[in-house]
């Protein structure tokens, strides 16, 4: 039921496991995907009619992206979804992941978005930003420089819903819990049993899948969301409303 009309939607870290939901969950709206990612990555899918390669860390790249963005129609709406971690526990932050991970994380996506405002403003239909953040901004879960940068990014997502909600546009985030892509690889190498293990501290049992973040994403940038704006729409298959490993040791 969800219809975009042929208009335009970026989405950042398309190649990965959500991106790649995205694009094809967008597909299916009706969307005109413009799909980026880093160099030597595929963007050759079904559903991405325009793809660009650039590194959002490059701040030159950043800004000739967005200019050729404002030299046409302008988009319905951007996904912000590439990040990245690493340094599971504060032991690991040196200085050079820390500035890494707030960088990607945070930095590439509020400069990316502030560079695309002028464009998207006083659209007749609107326009929206949607932010895929993580409930490692919600509580420690390891990831102390990935949480800080999502923490952050909600934050900038209440600035943008917040001014420039009488120019049209809405920010949103998604929040996610553990999702079952190729970020968990590094871990499955050196624990095998982690996802079944993770999984057990989920009320739904199981991590969350691509396709159901996507989804999220997809509904707070299309017109159905048309009046929520400034606010997270958790996807963590219970997460944040539970604390299981407490209540399967106080219900015997």
């Amino acid at each position: 039921m969800i219809d975009f009309g042929g208009r335009s939607v970026v989405v950042t870290g398309a190649a990965g496991g959500v991106g790649s939901a995205l694009v094809a969950v967008l597909s299916a709206c009706g969307a005109r995907v413009i799909a980026c990612d880093r160099e030597g990555t595929d963007l050759t899918g079904a559903g991405i009619e325009e793809a660009h390669h650039f590194d959002l860390l490059d701040d030159d790249a950043v800004a000739a992206f967005t200019k050729r963005i404002g030299e046409s129609p302008a988009p319905a709406a951007v996904i912000s979804n590439a990040g990245w971690t690493r340094a599971e526990t504060l032991a690991e932050v040196s200085t050079a992941a820390l500035d890494h991970e707030m960088d990607l994380n945070f930095r590439s996506a509020a400069l990316l978005s502030q560079a695309l405002l002028p464009a998207m403003r006083k659209q007749p239909q609107g326009a929206a930003f949607v932010f895929i953040s993580s409930v490692n901004a919600q509580a420690h879960f390891g990831n102390p420089a990935y949480a800080a940068a999502k923490a952050a990014l909600n934050a900038w997502m209440r600035a943008i819903a917040t001014e420039e909600g009488r120019n049209g546009i809405r920010a949103n985030a998604v929040i996610p819990g553990s999702i079952r892509t190729g970020a968990w690889e590094h871990r499955l190498a050196h624990k095998p049993e982690i996802l079944a293990a993770v999984g057990k501290l989920y009320p739904l049992g199981r991590l969350v899948e691509p396709v159901e973040v996507a989804r999220a994403a997809v509904f707070l940038a299309s017109p159905f969301a048309s009046g929520i704006t400034g606010t997270t729409l958790n996807v963590d298959a219970g997460l944040m409303a539970s604390n299981l490993p407490f209540l399967d040791q106080i219900g015997g």
